[in-house]
């Protein structure tokens, strides 16, 4: 399972930065149709990575808290610290 977490955790972070790269480019070529549909792609597949990391492990963010009954960003360990890797 600690291996899952990991590869989850990896994959967020990669598409986060492919979005980046992709964010700076689209500033400069706002409608060039290639950078529009690998800027979809990417978000896809990190929003799929993020939801299964949340539904598994907790969220990766606060906007992914439950909120029902209560508010789960502040159970610990958070993703970046070492007791969570």
């Amino acid at each position: 399972m600690e291996n899952k977490k990991r590869q989850l955790l990896y994959a967020v972070q990669m598409y986060d930065f492919y979005l980046y790269e992709l964010q700076l480019y689209l500033d400069t070529h706002p409608t060039c149709p290639n950078g529009l549909q690998a800027f979809r792609k990417y978000k896809e597949l990190r929003d799929r990575a993020a939801a299964a990391y949340a539904n598994l492990f907790g969220p990766i963010s606060p906007m992914q808290s439950d909120c029902d009954k209560v508010f789960e960003w502040v159970k610990g360990p958070w993703p970046w610290e070492k007791e969570a890797n």
